[in-house]
């Protein structure tokens, strides 16, 4: 049997790709850290969204999504001097194809919603809830690649792929929240509280 646990971390640090040591809270780490806890805020997501018809393409996309943040997370995890060790389609990173998708997919479920007049707060359904929360772990991540990236070497293309995603996931919560019937929260600014 395979143990979960080995023991190489306890003393404060971890392997990156190709077998270096670094600090786990090197910003290499803490950008790929960010990736992994993307994926499973969308896991969470998805398994709130309903498996209904009326959501089978939002599902076949979030799904592909998290696919494409195992890619991302690879080559962030992999040192540049190492990224030769990557299968070809990892070292990269994400397309142009990927990031065109993403686009699309957002001019779509724009496409089928009322235009933002205001700000509104996060939240409305379960779904449309977990999604902001997807959206604002990759706001994260997405600084933390940026902070990488005035360290060491990144492919711009993850610059621009998480930055669109996060595009993504807050019109795909709006959308989710209009199929479901739950209204938005415009916020109205700070109202004056009398108590």
């Amino acid at each position: 049997m395979t143990k979960i646990y080995t023991k190489t971390g306890d003393r404060g640090e971890t392997g990156l790709w190709g077998g270096r040591r670094v600090a786990k809270n090197h910003p290499r780490v803490r950008a790929y850290g960010e990736i992994d806890e993307l994926n499973s805020a969308l896991g969470a997501a998805l398994a709130s969204i309903p498996a209904t018809r009326n959501f089978a393409l939002l599902r076949a996309a979030l799904t592909r999504i998290q696919k494409e943040l195992f890619q991302v997370g690879a080559l962030l995890a992999t040192p540049p001097d190492e990224t030769h060790r990557l299968p070809e389609a990892f070292r990269e990173g994400p397309t142009q194809t990927a990031v065109r998708r993403l686009e699309s997919e957002i001019d779509a479920l724009t496409a089928d919603i009322k235009p933002m007049r205001h700000f509104i707060l996060p939240g409305g359904s379960l779904p449309g809830a977990l999604l902001h929360v997807s959206r604002t772990v990759c706001r994260r991540a997405e600084r933390e690649i940026a902070s990488l990236h005035e360290r060491e070497a990144v492919p711009d293309s993850l610059l621009v792929y998480v930055n669109r995603l996060s595009d993504h996931l807050f019109t795909a919560a709006r959308w989710t929240n209009a199929r479901l019937r739950r209204a938005e929260t415009p916020w109205s600014g700070l109202a004056s509280d009398n108590s």
